[in-house]
This record gives C-alpha cells, sequence and structure tokens, in this order.
C-alpha cells in the first residue's frame, strides 16, 4: 500500500523523513500513472524501509504541483533531506522506468543507514 500524502502532511511524510522519499505525483485521469503503479510497487516491495513510497494527486494539491513545477504526470521525485535528488518524467516505455528505478534502488540500498562515532570513555575502553 502506498501512502497518500497531501500539501498537508507533506512536509512531516517527505521533506522530514529520516529516509529518501519517492514521490509520484498522478491524477485519477492518468493513464500511465495507473500503468506504472504496479512498478512503483514492486520498487518499493524490494527497496523494504530503505526508501519510502508515497502517491500526491497532482489535481488536489495544485501548490505543490507549482512548487515542483510539474510538466507532466506521472513525475516521480525522489527527496532525500528535503532536497531533490533526481527527478523522472517523460519516460518513453516501461523499460525506461524500471532502468531509473533500479539505478536508484543500487544507489540508496548500498549505502550505510547510520554511521556510529565512538564516546570518548568508549575510545579509552579500547586503548587500555
Amino acid at each position: 500500500m502506498v501512502l497518500s500524502v497531501s500539501e498537508r502532511t507533506f512536509t512531516q511524510e517527505v521533506l522530514e523523513s529520516p529516509v529518501p522519499v519517492l514521490v509520484n505525483f498522478e491524477a485519477p485521469w492518468c493513464g500511465l500513472c495507473r500503468i506504472i503503479q504496479p512498478l512503483l510497487l514492486q520498487f518499493n516491495a524490494q527497496c523494504g524501509d530503505q526508501i519510502k513510497l508515497v502517491a500526491i494527486n497532482a489535481d488536489q494539491n495544485f501548490k505543490l504541483s507549482t512548487t515542483y513545477r510539474l510538466k507532466s504526470l506521472p513525475t516521480l521525485l525522489l527527496i532525500e533531506n528535503g532536497i531533490v535528488r533526481k527527478r523522472l518524467e517523460s519516460f518513453r516505455n516501461r523499460e525506461d522506468l524500471l532502468l531509473a528505478l533500479e539505478e536508484m534502488k543500487l544507489t540508496y540500498t548500498n549505502t550505510p543507514k547510520s554511521y556510529i562515532i565512538p564516546t570518548t570513555a568508549e575510545l579509552e575502553c579500547r586503548s587500555a
């Protein structure tokens, strides 16, 4: 299940997310949006909790559509720490989208989730 986000929940669910967020701007009338939905669900399942997938109805969230300068639907934005890291729009075909998603998945699933910096006390214990 994909989390549906609105202008009201966008900051909390996307900009403040501790993991990268793949934002799918879509609309109910968009045929291509419905076609790519199974691919995005498969991508989401493969990434687990390392990338979060959300959907935004572009028609109902005009302010977000304008802020991110949507030119066509669907438009996918990968947002990390509040910054757009990747933008996918105007896919030529299903294979283009799959390749872009695979590249994105490899980029984010091969990086460590966090770095643990030892405290001074831990460092002193190790040297003793």
